[in-house]
């Protein structure tokens, strides 16, 4: 299994708090917002986001080549710099990479970001660019599976894993449904960069020690995307903190047991927090054994959801405190599909 060299985010410009969105809303409605939406809002664990656009520009009607316009132009910048950001920690230089992993369901572009990246960040012509779309929530993790492999290949590789999402190229404001009602009051923009290294003599690095995936049959309809006129549909129809507690567990609990873990060996878990709901009912599946999950907590306060990256913003957080137990990695997604990964600290058991 492979080294985790580096993890490194980005950002884009515009903050918004859940204050911000309350006005935003009330603006684009012409009218006070139901009661039920603010308590959306007050639940969602949030203080504040991260979105592409200044918030008037979501007032907009926007169609297919506008949000694909604003995915090129801030995608691009986002990817660029958290790259450039992992690069640099990790010691490396572009013409050191292998491979390129480019994680995205948010946004597509042909000729892909990895592919317009070689030439502005000097990357060698023959470099293997491998954009995937269609992850989700669940990309954080499963990218660092495919870059896993991809490093772990051809005797030892170095791969440049990036998961970059623009949830609020999604939103339309004009609709008061329940579901994207959510979606206004979790959904966020951000970028992340991981390097992964299969070649030995680089120096010590946590280690990733193993994956798990599981997909639930019958259970498409609980994430994902519609294809609509002006854009992507959010499709979020069921009760995602319900199946945690009934679903997600005991997989969990086989998942760990296959690699002789109890909940107690765990530091603490790097978890996509999905919604504060979500949050906490995967602290009630860690309790007592572990005493919360407040990386979790705080990137879903200060960042919110920002689909696939979200998790890679937990990890380094946790990583800054250099843990001396296994780090357990946690995702659910679009399948629906659960994604589990254990990273080792450099120290080991």
């Amino acid at each position: 299994m492979s080294q985790l060299k580096s993890i490194a985010t980005a950002l884009p410009d515009h903050k918004i708090s859940q204050e911000d969105v309350l006005a935003v809303l009330a603006k684009a409605r012409g009218a006070a917002l139901p009661a039920r939406l603010k308590q959306i809002l007050g639940n969602s664990g949030i203080d504040h986001r991260y979105i592409a656009r200044e918030p008037d520009y979501y007032l907009k009607q926007r169609g297919w080549s506008d949000r694909a316009g604003i995915y090129d132009q801030v995608g691009r910048v986002l990817a660029e710099r958290s790259a450039t950001a992992a690069l640099e920690k990790a010691a490396l230089k572009p013409m050191d990479i292998d491979a390129i992993v480019m994680i995205s369901t948010t946004g597509t572009m042909t000729p892909s970001i990895p592919s317009r990246l070689i030439e502005t960040m000097g990357f060698r012509q023959s470099v293997q660019t491998v954009p995937v779309f269609g992850y989700g929530c669940a990309g954080g993790i499963l990218g660092l599976r495919l870059a896993n492999d991809l490093a772990d290949a051809g005797g030892g590789q170095n791969v440049l894993m990036i998961s970059l999402e623009l949830c609020s190229l999604s939103y339309d404001y004009s609709q008061f449904d329940k579901k994207n009602m959510i979606a206004t009051a979790l959904f966020a923009d951000g970028c992340a960069a991981a390097i992964l290294s299969g070649q030995g003599g680089q120096g010590a690095a946590p280690s990733f020690r193993a994956f798990g995936q599981k997909t639930w049959p019958d259970t498409r309809d609980m994430m994902g995307w519609d294809i609509g006129d002006t854009g992507f549909d959010l499709v979020l129809a069921r009760d995602i903190p319900t199946f945690v507690t009934k679903d997600f567990t005991p997989f969990c609990d086989a998942f760990l047991q296959d690699q002789g873990l109890e909940k107690s060996d765990l530091g603490e878990p790097a978890c996509h927090p999905g919604g504060g709901r979500v949050v906490e009912a995967l602290e009630d599946y860690f309790a007592p054994d572990l005493a919360g999950i407040p990386a979790t907590r705080e990137i879903l306060k200060h960042h919110g959801n920002m689909s696939s990256p979200t998790v890679l913003f937990v990890l380094e957080k946790i990583l800054s405190s250099n843990p001396k137990k296994p780090i357990l990695l946690t995702a659910l997604g679009p399948g629906f599909t659960s994604v589990l990964g254990i990273l080792d600290p450099v120290e080991g058991l």
